[in-house]
């Protein structure tokens, strides 16, 4: 049996649904839940919290296996079940770099949406209470004066009411819904420079899987995360990005105005996280990954 969290509900369909049917279960976490909810302050109930905390555990240990996406995940699960708990195992999410592939910027997507030659900066992806996007605001706003720039989110979420709301005082800042998923390789070739934005503290419990789509489309990337976190490592080993401490103005800033006024250093960022994300496995090989773990529990 396989569940998926979030939400972590599910956790507990999975374990009635594992028990029914007298088989193991794998618990695959996207994001973890409460932590969250917590670092956001989506959830400030003291026992709401304590209530949440306890079925987080109580799903954990039910299942046989704890499926994260990365390194950091694996560390804060581990910490919560202790050395008697399930094995956590780590399976990224994939990438198809076939899908998405470097393109000409000059797309039509930029011809929809008024975007012209001008150097586009952009955050794709969901407008919600994980992702400082008050930095992006503030640094179209620092950059008005700028005509060579644009400041685009590509998205929607419960924070999109207020960033419409600030992009209709600001020149430099378009807001553009959704896209179709056929269209994701273009959307990213649209875009010269990608922002990862995540709050102080998240990065030991969601890791922002875009990263891996930008790569693909050969474009770098100026991230506001935790500093220990699988972002930061990747764009600093792969020398495919800038990363600054979350919630810095000053120092994300800087990062994407160095980023802006070297288009040569993102060219070379751009192309070094493409060659490194080709290695990076395909959906087939993560099918794999959990055909391999379902055969071994099924083995006992």
């Amino acid at each position: 049996m396989l569940a998926v969290s979030p939400p972590l509900t599910l956790g507990l369909a999975g374990w009635v649904a594992a028990r029914r049917h007298r088989c193991p279960l794998i618990f695959n976490i996207q994001d973890i839940f409460p932590d969250v909810a917590i670092e956001v302050g989506a959830l400030t109930s003291k026992p709401a919290i304590r209530f949440f905390k306890a079925l987080e555990r109580f799903c954990y240990r039910r299942a046989q296996t704890v499926a994260v996406l990365s390194d950091d995940l694996a560390a804060n699960v581990a910490a919560k079940v202790g050395p008697s708990g399930p094995l956590v195992a780590v399976i990224p999410n994939f990438v198809d770099t076939t899908a998405i592939t470097p393109q000409d910027r000059v797309t039509d997507y930029r011809t929809e949406h008024g975007l012209g030659e001008r150097t586009v900066v952009m955050y794709a992806g969901n407008l919600g209470h994980s992702q400082s996007l008050n930095l992006m605001v503030e640094t179209a706003r620092r950059h008005q004066n700028r005509t060579d720039v644009i400041y685009v989110i590509n998205g929607d979420g419960v924070a999109a009411a207020e960033l419409k709301a600030a992009a209709a005082s600001l020149p430099n800042l378009v807001m553009v819904g959704y896209q179709s998923a056929d269209r994701l390789s273009e959307v990213l070739a649209s875009a010269d420079l990608h922002l990862i934005l995540l709050r102080k503290g998240l990065g030991a419990s969601s890791v922002p899987s875009k990263m891996y789509s930008i790569l693909a489309a050969g474009r770098p990337i100026v991230a506001s995360i935790d500093p220990d976190s699988e972002v930061t490592r990747v764009l600093g080993e792969v020398q495919a990005g800038l990363s600054v401490p979350p919630e810095d103005p000053e120092a994300f800033v800087a990062a994407v105005e160095q980023l802006l006024d070297d288009p040569q250093l993102r060219q070379e960022m751009g192309q070094a996280g493409r060659n490194w994300v080709k290695q990076w496995p395909t959906a087939t090989q993560i099918a794999q990954k959990y055909q391999e773990l379902a055969k071994g529990l099924a083995k006992g």
